[in-house]
């Protein structure tokens, strides 16, 4: 019992100094809050508290304030993400239905967020490493040069230039590219490239053989490119605005770091089905020392693909069950990165409700924030 109770004593400094953002004390606490208990009882469990970890004082007289261990054990006893209201729900919905690119709409999305909380907001588009063929569309150019359109199941759209020294006739090329959507279509663009060359082995046209040589590498370079990925950010003047510029240094120099960024925030939301949370040294950023990070991943990518799937056929499509793909991994993330005294249930909800919008929007389907 006793111990219950000073995990609600906790729970209680946690959501008064986030409230406040002031060192909370016993008095406060039993003005504020239906304890059961008297002010000495509470100063008790503080000092437990305390001693265990889970606060610290800042100053000798001082209320206490929650450490990196207390914020850690509020957020994992968080019952659940509320959801939200069906104004908010109306809001985000009218704010973003009205994007007229994926590029508008993850712009939208960062200021949208940033907006509700007060906080700054990361949106990652979908990677190209993890987004699945849609359509190829192949238009000559010249008599040496093509140009392939390559659309992907996240609604990526990109256009590559392709040189080969014999160009197929339009016939043929409108057969081969036929062929390929066919067999290549919802395959990650790393197989579908290795099912091209499985394709062009058993053709004996050389110029649909240079063709598919040209078209394998390209989609193999853009699976391999890190940097496809962009990062939209929002939110940086706002929260300057809120907390001591000095205080933020450290966090606006680590924002400079978007590699680390986005990695950080990609690692958190494959970790996590809904929500994941990281504050402070959890970031194992030295920037974020004293910020927390909220990060939940949005599409679906169906997973990775084992080595052992190399050895696909052209004629059989078994490859796109592979037993050994992980499913529903997130293509994309959108985060929210702000103090560790940050709201975290309304972040965490209105993190959640932007990742889920997204996962609609690219599946083209009615969005339904919860």
């Amino acid at each position: 019992m006793r111990q219950s109770r000073r995990m609600l004593v906790l729970r209680a400094v946690v959501e008064d100094y986030i409230r406040s953002q002031e060192p909370v004390g016993s008095t406060a606490l039993t003005r504020n809050h239906n304890l059961g208990v008297s002010s000495a009882t509470i100063r008790a469990d503080m000092s437990a508290l305390e001693n265990e970890g889970y606060l610290i004082q800042p100053h000798t007289s001082a209320g206490r304030i929650p450490t990196e261990r207390g914020y850690r054990y509020f957020v994992d006893r968080l019952a659940t993400v509320v959801p939200l209201s069906e104004a908010q729900r109306r809001g985000i919905i009218s704010f973003l239905s009205g994007s007229v690119s994926l590029q508008d709409a993850l712009q939208r999305a960062a200021r949208l967020l940033a907006n509700i909380t007060g906080q700054v907001a990361v949106v990652s588009s979908p990677a190209l490493s993890k987004s699945k063929l849609r359509r190829i569309e192949i238009v000559p150019l010249t008599s040496t040069m093509l140009l392939a359109v390559v659309i992907t199941d996240a609604g990526s759209v990109a256009q590559h230039t392709l040189s080969s020294p014999l160009v197929p006739d339009s016939h043929t090329l409108a057969d081969f590219s036929e062929l390929i959507n066919r067999q290549c279509l919802d395959l990650p663009l790393s197989q579908a490239a290795r099912r091209i060359r499985t394709i062009v082995n058993t053709r004996d046209s050389k110029s649909v053989k240079m063709l598919g040589e040209a078209l394998a590498s390209t989609l193999e370079r853009m699976a391999n490119d890190e940097r496809s990925s962009q990062m939209y950010m929002a939110g940086t003047s706002g929260l300057a605005r809120q907390e001591s510029v000095d205080s933020l240094r450290p966090l606006f120099d680590a924002l400079e770091e978007q590699v680390v960024i986005m990695r950080l925030m990609s690692e958190l939301s494959e970790e996590n089905a809904e929500v994941g949370v990281a504050i402070g040294s959890e970031t194992h950023t030295p920037g974020l020392m004293n910020a927390s990070v909220v990060s939940s991943g949005y599409g679906h990518s169906g997973g990775t693909t084992s080595e052992d799937d190399q050895d696909d056929s052209a004629n059989s499509d078994s490859d796109k069950g592979d037993s050994n793909t992980k499913r529903d991994a997130p293509v994309a993330f959108v985060g929210s990165i702000g103090p560790t005294h940050m709201d975290y249930a309304a972040t965490m909800t209105a993190v959640r409700a932007v990742a889920r919008y997204l996962t609609e929007l690219i599946s083209h389907d009615e969005a339904k924030p919860d």
